[in-house]
This record gives C-alpha cells, structure tokens and sequence, in this order.
C-alpha cells in the first residue's frame, strides 16, 4: 500500500474512479459508509420485491382466478423473467452505462411497476372490497384489467431483475481489493449482502405476507412501494461518495476477438513467458481502460491439490466451489426431509372434509428442520455464487458475471415451471386427481419432493465432474504491471 505524502491523499489501487472520473481517495470515497447505504438499500428493495412475489401464487388464485398449478406455473415463468432482464441489466451496466447509472434506472423501473400494480388492485383487481382472503374469491375482471396487471408485475421484473446483478457488485466496488483491509471488507460485504436480502425477505414474508393473506392486497403492495421508494432515495443519497469502473465497451466484441485470434493462430507454439502473449508492453498494458489483465496458467497440462491442502492454503477456509457442492448436499437432504414429511402429513391428513382443503392433524413445526436445511443450502450456494463469479469475472463483466449467477436461477425456475407440466399431464391420467391438486390432501407432493431429491442428486454429480475441470484464474494487480517476477504471487482471491 502507498504511504501517504504530507499534503498529498491516498488513492485506491484497484483503477476505481469517483463521479467526476478522478482516482478514487480512499478516505472520501467507498469503504463502509458506501457499503452501508447499499446494503440498506438491498434489504429494503428486498422486502419490496419479496413483498410482491411471495404470495403472487394466492394473489393469482385468490384475485384473478388460476388453480394452483396454473399459478403456480405463471410465478415461475414470471420469476424467471425477473433472472432473464439480469442479463439486459448487466451487458448495459458493463458496456455503456455503469453499475451506479444502470442501478438508478432499473430501480426507477421497479419503483413505477409497484405503484402501478398497487393503484391497479385498489381500484379494479380487488373487487367487491374484502375479497382476496382465504374465504372470499374475487370476481371476474376484463382484458384490460388483468393486462395491467401483467404489465405491472412484468415492469417490476425488468426493474429488479436489471438491478439486481448490479448492486451486488457495485457494492463490492466500494472496497479496494488490492489493500489488505478493504480487500477483507469485501469478502465480509458479501455475507452481509446476503444477511440483508434475508432480512428483508424475513419481514415480507411474516408482517406483508400475513396482511395479504387477509385480503388486504393493496395495503401491502403499497408498503412495497414506499419500501422500494425509500431504498432508490437511499442509493442517491450517497452518490458523491461511491467509487466507480468505467465501462469497457460491447463483451461480445472483444470475445469475439479472442475467438478469432485463437482459431487463427492455434498453430503458433506457446511462449515459455506468459507475459509474451500480451499484445501490449507490460508498462503500458490495460492502461487505456483501467483493466487487469488475467494472468496465464498452464490450464489443462497440472491436477487440483487434495482438499486438506487446499483448506490449509486458503485464508478462506472453504474456496468457493466447495461452499457451492455443500449447498446442494444440503439440498438433497432438504428434499428428502419434505418428501418424508408430506409423507407423514398425508397419514393425518383430512380426506372427507369439503372445506379442509390442505388442512392435516400432524403439528406445523416438523416443516421446521426442512425450512432449516434449505436455508442452510442457501447461504451455502447463493454466497458462494456471487462470491465466484465476482472474482473469476474479467473486470469488465463483473455484472456479467453476476447475471450468470442470476441466470442460472432463472433456468430453475424455467425447468421448475415444465416440470410441474409434465408431472401435472402424467400424473393425472385415468381421472387421478395428480401429484399436485387444489387439495393437496389428495395429492401425492411427497413424491414430487422425492423427485426433486433424485433430480438434486443427478446435478450434484454433473457439478462435481465440472467443479473438478475448473481452474482458478488470477489477475495481476493494477499496482504491479510493471513487476513481472511479483506478480506471480498477486492473487485477488482474498
């Protein structure tokens, strides 16, 4: 790290600029004040999105009409949605706009769906007054009607599928990787990131969700709005003090390059330096747009170390990979714990009562150890993803990285989506009511559990044959470009 010169400030090492595009100065601008705000503003755009979604399967049952896997199907298809805009949110933050420009828009965007989804249930889509409870079905509504509502809940999916691969990383922008201190900031902004989407989920789905369970559809949808209000008031106020990357331009183009280069040149013989394969002097590389350049390794020629070694190396404790593979362990058992569960709950349940649809005598709390388990898988796979692709990304598609990860929540949903389809059309065969009915006390949930477990099980193997044919990448700090025989040892996987 720079020592500071009488008179003179310091500035971060990592290429960041603040919004008048100078060097960032590391006591005015980023770090945890920065931090903060954002992660504020993450737990309350949380708690609006969350808001929203977690009871959109009873609003389209209860308000417009769908049977349960009818809604169940258009929640995953619109949830996927939501991870498909990441990818529009991330190519504009990372090639024109800039993650704080790209954010203040998309959030404007998510702002604008929640007040119009609010205004339309107040004034046509909860009617007659009271309706939407577990008691009283709405009534019908015309084309027009149910087409602001689509329209509504599909703005919030552009708003906050756009923002969300952006906040993420712009908040690890605000710490400087390259010096000791911010560098471990950053690897504990993540798991506070994650601690604030969770709370934020917490109280929409306890306080929102059981206002809206009630019937009171547009009283929650409105808090979401003004949650969703306060967090992009919040993200203003600290823009003097946020650090910034530039764009670097179209990713395509410059994959496109590489793809290029490497068919036409796939006969040149390797250079024993890896600096020999910049196209630039080490003095002069990447400074036109602030960029690391992403040190060579020998790739598929040496194998990974034993897993004890590698626990011993890393500061970190677990890498990234393996977090990930413990997630979906967990999430097998998961599965399996709420197949035997519904299993039991089946055994107990209440099969000749009209007006007990669901209801069963076997007490609520033994959801507990699998709601434990999933949670756990979570905080496993979702920190471990955006830790991964923040710091495997290039600089230049550091969002891009981030939407991937976003992405492949998206395919779930999406697989989710066909698979309740398929399960529903061969299930229901013969006059049988299903796996999944609207009284799913005469369903069969357990074995679609039990499906999801074995479905779980299968990726867990797939990721293991990958995770092992992956290889790390480091980059060399900004700092040291013209140090060829340091840099080696310059690895920002702190």
């Amino acid at each position: 790290m720079k020592k500071n010169v009488k008179g003179q400030e310091i500035c971060t090492l990592d290429g960041s600029v603040d919004k008048h595009g100078r060097p960032a100065v590391r006591g005015k601008t980023g770090a945890w004040f920065a931090g903060i705000l954002i992660l504020v503003n993450q737990g309350l755009a949380t708690l609006a999105f969350f808001g929203v979604g977690v009871n959109l399967v009873l609003f389209l049952t209860r308000v417009i009409g769908q049977d349960n896997a009818e809604a169940a199907n258009s929640v995953s298809k619109w949830t996927g949605t939501v991870y498909i805009f990441s990818l529009l949110g991330a190519f504009l933050s990372d090639s024109y706009w800039g993650r704080y420009k790209t954010c203040a828009i998309f959030q404007a965007i998510f702002v604008l769906g929640l007040v119009s989804l609010s205004l339309s249930s107040y004034i046509f889509l909860v009617k007659p007054d009271g309706c939407g409870d577990e008691e009283t079905p709405c009534g019908s509504h015309s084309t027009v009607q149910i087409g602001l509502f689509y329209l509504s809940i599909y703005l919030i999916a552009l708003g906050n599928g756009g923002y969300q691969p952006n906040i993420a990383t712009f908040g690890a922008d605000q710490f400087d990787e390259e010096d000791p201190k911010e560098g471990h900031s950053k690897v504990a902004f993540f798991s506070y990131f994650y601690l604030a989407l969770n709370l934020g989920s917490l109280f929409s789905n306890t306080i929102l969700g059981y206002f809206e369970d009630k019937g009171m559809w547009a009283l929650g949808f409105w808090a979401s709005a003004g949650s969703a209000t306060l967090a992009l008031g919040l993200f203003l106020v600290g823009t003097p003090r946020y650090r910034h990357f530039t764009p670097k331009g179209n990713p395509l183009s410059r994959f496109c390059q590489v793809v290029v280069a490497a068919s036409r040149k796939w006969k040149v013989e390797m250079p024993q330096n890896g600096y020999d394969l910049y196209e630039v002097d080490d003095g002069k590389a990447c400074s036109n747009n602030g960029s690391r350049k992403i040190l060579h390794t020998q790739g598929f020629k040496r194998v990974l170390d034993p897993v004890v070694a590698s626990l011993r190396k890393s500061p970190k404790g677990l890498t990234e990979l393996q977090r990930m593979g413990i997630g979906l362990i967990i999430a097998i058992m998961a599965m399996v714990a709420s197949g035997t569960v519904e299993h039991f709950r089946l055994k107990y349940a209440s099969k000749t009562c009209a007006n007990c649809d669901g209801s069963s005598s076997l007490s609520i709390f033994w959801q507990v150890p699998q709601y434990v388990l999933v949670g756990a898988s979570e905080v496993f796979m979702y920190v471990g993803q955006l830790e991964f692709f923040n710091s495997q990304a290039p600089d230049g598609l550091k969002s891009f990285g981030s939407a991937l990860c976003m992405t492949s929540i998206s395919l779930g949903n999406y697989v989710s989506s066909l698979l309740v389809t398929i399960v529903m059309k061969i299930s229901t065969k013969d006059e049988m009511p299903g796996w999944i009915p609207g009284n799913l006390n005469r369903g069969h949930l357990d074995n679609f559990y039990f499906l999801l477990a074995v479905l779980t099980a299968a990726d867990f193997v797939v990721y293991i044959i990958c995770a092992k044919w992956y290889k790390y990448i480091k980059f060399q700090g900004i700092n040291s470009m013209g140090d060829k025989n340091g840099s080696q040892g310059n690895d920002l996987r702190v």
